[in-house]
């Protein structure tokens, strides 16, 4: 029997080419397949049997399922005067996504996430961690992630000797390293331990910050100690960046474990980026020198007053957005502490502490770095700054 197309009472062969049946067809009912283009407007029901579907370029209809096809993020974008409630499969992304008028909202496999304070900003959305905690996803993955991680900075050095209170020739603490860069993996649902360095203590360096499991981990080094004045004067201590030298005698700056040369807003390499400090010095008034800081050199101590610290680095576009950093900058060093008679040097910008002031005894002791900056301390008997750690991915 040879199959019969039927609309509206008016039938053909299924195997005549062409059947017109005028501008517009009203069908209630096909009979037989439909091999071909079918043009203009159908209004009513169209039915396949058992097994039968509807196929559309990459998208098809069937009885069990609706395949909607796919496309790239630079295909989607494309798109002119996209229809609200268009879907696609985002091959860039692994995502299905709905037009809403205005974005594209994600449906099946939403990448969530919790950890830290999160906020979305300029098309990204960021984790701000000020403590250790953890970055949790939930759900979904996305392929390009983006970290900002500064360590502790460190501690001023200065306890010297303790039955006198000379704490006026500690060196500066040197700033903790800075690391920015992507991600070497894609985030998926799982657990990511975030660290944030604590600030040194007196002669103490600050600690390490880091971000993810120890497969894939990216530390931050905690800034150097300066030195102090215990038995006549000692070097700063090596770290992210190095401390600044004691006053007394003349003294070395701790070296950087991060690379010199830094740039704001640059990816660092993998040890990040830091100096060195500036070194003490002997004849009065015995000042102490700066502590290195991500973007330059602690000074040493001029003859007359303690070395400043060295800069910080400005991530302008992170700390706007979150709201943190000193004016922009992370990582600074701490300025020395200024001896017998000197002033004390200046802090490095990106939160390090300024030194403690002559004269010796009875000044105060120097300023402690700026909370989640990674800033050193001032010389004199003061604490470095906590380190900050930052995500950020393209909000989905």
């Amino acid at each position: 029997m040879t199959s019969k197309i039927v609309v509206n009472n008016i039938e053909a062969d299924s195997g005549v080419s062409t059947v017109t049946f005028g501008s517009k067809i009203s069908a209630t009912e096909f009979v037989g397949p439909v091999v071909g283009n079918v043009t203009g407007n159908v209004t009513g029901d169209v039915t396949t049997g058992v097994g039968g579907s509807i196929t559309v370029g990459n998208s098809v209809i069937n009885s069990t399922s609706i395949g909607i096809g796919t496309t790239d993020t630079t295909g989607r974008n494309a798109g002119v005067g996209t229809a609200v409630g268009t879907v696609i499969y985002n091959s860039t992304d692994n995502l299905v996504q709905v037009w809403n008028g205005s974005s594209w909202d994600t449906l099946s496999n939403r990448f969530s996430t919790t950890g830290g304070t999160k906020i979305d900003s300029g098309g990204n959305t960021y984790h701000t961690f000020l403590e250790p905690g953890s970055l949790v996803v939930d759900n979904g993955s996305v392929s390009s992630v983006e970290y900002l991680i500064i360590g502790g900075g460190g501690g001023s050095g200065g306890i010297g000797d303790r039955s006198a209170g000379a704490w006026n020739w500690g060196g500066g603490g040197g700033g903790g390293a800075i690391r920015s860069g992507t991600y070497p993996a894609a985030l998926s649902a799982g657990t990511y331990e975030v660290q944030v360095g604590g600030g040194g203590a007196v002669d103490t360096n600050g600690t390490d910050s880091f971000f993810g499991p120890s497969s894939n981990r990216i530390t931050a080094i905690g800034g150097g100690a300066g030195g102090d004045s215990s038995g006549g004067g000692d070097n700063g201590s090596p770290g992210g960046s190095g401390g600044g030298g004691g006053g007394d005698i003349s003294t070395s700056g701790g070296t950087g474990s991060g690379d010199p040369g830094g740039t704001a807003n640059s990816t660092s390499p993998a040890n990040g980026w830091g100096n060195n400090g500036g070194g003490g010095l002997d004849p009065a008034p015995e000042s102490a020198g700066g502590g290195g800081g991500a973007g330059g050199n602690g000074s040493p101590a001029p003859p007359t007053a303690g070395g400043a610290g060295g800069a910080g680095l400005s991530y302008s576009t992170w700390a706007t957005a979150t709201s943190t950093g000193d004016s922009g900058f992370y990582g600074g060093g701490g300025g020395g502490a200024g001896g017998t008679t000197g002033p004390g040097g200046a802090g490095g910008s990106g939160g390090g502490g300024s030194g403690q002031p002559g004269p010796w005894p009875g000044a105060p002791p120097g300023v402690a770095g700026d909370a989640n900056t990674g800033g050193g301390a001032g010389g004199g008997n003061a604490a470095g700054g906590s380190g900050i750690v930052i995500i950020r991915y393209t909000t989905v």
